[in-house]
C-alpha cells in the first residue's frame, strides 16, 4: 500500500452537484470523440488523396483505415498509463492531462503538409499523432465513466454511466455536422470526390477548431473535486502501488470479460460510421480498381447519417433507466440477440433503396445506443475502487483492438471479397456479437454492487 501526495476532497469539501458531474462527464468525452470523429471522416474522405501515393484507391483506403486502427493499439497503453495516474493521483488531474493530450494531437493534424509535399514523411507524421490520440482516449473514456458512476445516486449509476457514453452521438454530430458545413462552402462537380479547395485546405478546418473546444472542456474539468469513493481509499491507505499489477494479479478474470463485453460494441460502432460512410458514397457502377456501394453523394449520406445518430442518442440515454431497473446483464444479452441477427439481415436492408437504407441506419444506431449506454457503468462495476480506472480503462480499451482497430479494414477487406456485397461484413458482426454473448453468459450482474468500497 502507498499514500498519494493529491489533494482529495475532506468532508468539509462540498461535493460535485449533479449538474457539474453530468457536463464534466459528458463534455470530456464529446470533444473525445469529436477529434476521433473528425479523423475518421478524414480517413475516408480526404486522406487517401492526401497522404498516400496515387494510384489504387482500394489500397490508399485500406492504408488510411489501417493508420486509423493504429490508434487503438496505443489506447490499450494510454488506459495503463492514465490509469495508473487515476487509480493514484485522482480522476480530476487525470482526465485534465488526457483531454490536453488529445487536444494538441488533433490540432496538430490539421497543420500537418501531404505526402505530395514531403513523400512518405506525411503518413508518417500523421501516425505518430493519430497514436497520440489513441493513447489520450485510453485514458479518457474510463475517467468520465468514473466522474458519472462514482457520483451517482442510489439507483441510477446507470443512468449517469450513460452521461459519458452521450459524448459519442454528439461529437459525431458536431464533427460530421461541421465537415457536412464546410464541404457544402466548397462544394465538387464529382460527388464522389471532394473539391480541390477542401482537398487544399478546407478539411483542415474542424482540426483546428478542436482547440476551442478543449479549452472549454479544461475550464469544466478544472472545477471538478473528487468522489467520495476515491477519497475513502486514499483516506484508508487502499491506494496501490501499481494498479496495473494489482488488477492482473486480483481481477484478471474480469479484464477478460470486460474486453469481450465490449467487443458488439465496437464493431458495430465503426461498421456504422467509418465503414458505412465508404460504402454509401461509393459507386453503384465502379471503374476499375474501386468497391460497389450505393452511390450518394458526400453531403447526403452524412446528412442521413446524422438522422441515424439522433437515434443513437436516444437510445443511449434510455438504456440507463433500462439497466437501471432490469440489470445491466439482461440488459446487455437482449440487445445483443438482436444484433446478431441484425448482422444476418444486413444486405437486404442495403439493397431495399433509400427506405431500407434509412432503416438499416436507424436500427443500427438504435442498437449502438442501447449496447453502448449500459457499459459507462458495468465497466467500472467490475472493480474496486483503487484498480477501477486501470481495470474499466483495460477492459474498454483492449476490446478496442479486437473490434475497431479490425473492423474498418476487415469490412473493406470482405466488401472487397464479396465483390461489392456487404453480405460478409454483416456475418463478421454477427459472428463478433457472438462472443460478447458468450462473455455475458459468463458473467454476473453488477447492479446492486456497491462501488464506494
Amino acid at each position: 500500500m502507498s499514500t498519494t501526495t493529491s489533494t482529495v476532497r475532506s468532508p468539509a469539501q462540498p461535493a460535485n452537484s449533479k449538474s457539474r458531474v453530468i457536463l464534466a462527464s459528458l463534455i470530456g468525452t464529446t470533444i473525445e470523440f469529436y477529434d476521433f470523429y473528425v479523423y475518421a471522416t478524414a480517413a475516408v474522405l480526404v486522406f487517401p488523396h492526401l497522404f498516400f501515393p496515387p494510384g489504387n484507391e482500394t489500397v490508399a483506403l485500406l492504408s488510411s483505415f489501417a493508420i486509423f486502427g493504429a490508434a487503438m493499439i496505443a489506447r490499450p497503453l494510454g488506459a495503463v498509463f492514465f490509469g495508473h495516474l487515476g487509480d493514484k493521483v485522482g480522476r480530476k488531474t487525470t482526465l485534465v492531462a488526457a483531454l490536453l493530450t488529445m487536444g494538441i494531437a488533433t490540432f496538430l493534424i490539421g497543420l500537418l503538409p501531404t505526402y505530395h509535399a514531403i513523400g512518405w514523411f506525411a503518413p508518417a507524421l500523421l501516425v505518430l499523432l493519430r497514436l497520440a490520440q489513441g493513447f489520450a482516449i485510453g485514458g479518457e473514456w474510463s475517467g468520465a465513466a468514473l466522474v458519472a458512476t462514482e457520483n451517482a445516486p442510489k439507483g441510477k449509476r446507470a443512468l449517469y454511466g450513460t452521461f459519458p457514453q452521450l459524448g459519442a452521438p454528439l461529437g459525431f454530430i458536431i464533427a460530421n455536422g461541421l465537415f457536412l458545413i464546410v464541404a457544402a462552402l466548397m462544394p465538387s462537380d464529382d460527388p464522389s470526390r471532394p473539391s480541390q479547395a477542401f482537398l487544399d485546405w478546407g478539411w483542415r478546418i474542424p482540426f483546428l477548431f478542436s482547440a476551442i473546444m478543449v479549452i472549454v472542456g479544461l475550464w469544466v474539468r478544472l472545477h471538478l473535486v473528487e468522489s467520495t469513493a476515491f477519497s475513502k481509499a486514499v483516506n484508508t491507505g487502499k491506494v496501490v502501488k501499481l494498479p496495473l499489477r494489482e488488477v492482473a494479479r486480483t481481477h484478471w478474470r474480469e479484464l477478460i470479460l470486460g474486453t469481450f463485453y465490449m467487443l458488439a460494441t465496437y464493431v458495430l460502432f465503426y461498421l456504422m460510421t467509418t465503414f458505412s460512410l465508404s460504402y454509401g458514397r461509393a459507386p453503384v457502377d465502379p471503374a476499375v480498381g474501386q468497391l460497389s456501394g450505393l452511390g450518394y453523394s458526400y453531403n447526403d449520406f452524412v446528412m442521413m447519417l446524422i438522422a441515424g445518430v439522433m437515434f443513437f442518442g436516444v437510445f443511449t440515454l434510455l438504456s440507463g433507466p433500462w439497466a437501471d431497473r432490469f440489470g445491466r446483464r439482461k440488459t446487455l444479452i437482449a440487445v445483443t440477440l438482436v444484433i446478431i441477427l441484425f448482422g444476418l439481415v444486413w444486405t437486404p436492408l442495403l439493397n431495399a433503396g433509400f427506405v431500407g437504407v434509412m432503416a438499416w441506419l436507424i436500427i443500427g444506431f438504435s442498437l449502438m445506443g442501447w449496447t453502448f449506454g449500459p457499459m459507462g457503468a458495468l465497466l467500472p462495476e467490475l472493480f474496486p475502487t483503487n484498480v477501477r480506472y486501470t481495470g474499466s480503462g483495460i477492459s474498454y480499451n483492449v476490446s478496442s483492438i479486437l473490434g475497431a482497430a479490425l473492423a474498418p479494414f476487415v469490412a473493406v477487406w470482405l466488401w472487397d471479397m464479396g465483390k461489392g456485397s456487404p453480405t460478409l461484413v454483416g456475418l463478421y458482426l454477427s459472428a463478433m456479437s457472438a462472443l460478447t454473448l458468450l462473455a455475458l453468459l459468463l458473467g454476473k450482474e453488477t447492479k446492486e454492487v456497491d462501488i464506494t468500497d
